[in-house]
């Protein structure tokens, strides 16, 4: 996973997006339907209508990421919002990159005995 600069905020956009947008789709759609700067630094978290595909748009001083990731099996957990934007932690976006329901996550007892 990037590790991202302190005070990065992340925003996954509720409802469904078509996966075909780019750079420009995307940004546009940052711009316009959620009222925010795509270029502002914050993360943006677009998951696709069959749930497997996200795509994440991400600006830096130096340029604009757009980064891709399909799972093999399951689904990305998604808020049930048809619109608008939720805030996620650091912690939540690596879990549910890695396919991991970020809403209840549970330690193990094994952990917990440490």
């Amino acid at each position: 996973m990037i590790s991202l600069p302190t005070g990065t905020r992340i925003w996954l956009v509720a409802g469904i997006t078509d996966m075909r947008c780019g750079f420009q789709g995307l940004t546009a759609k940052v711009h316009t339907a959620l009222e925010e700067n795509p270029l502002g630094g914050n993360v943006f978290i677009f998951r696709g209508r069959r749930g497997d595909l996200v795509k994440v748009l991400w600006a830096t001083e130096d340029g604009l990421w757009l980064l891709a990731k399909r799972l093999e099996r399951g689904h990305f957990i998604w808020p049930q919002a048809d619109g608008g934007k939720i805030h996620r932690t650091s912690a939540q976006l690596s879990m549910l990159l890695e396919g991991i329901d970020w809403r209840q996550p549970r330690r193990t007892a094994a952990l917990l005995m440490l």
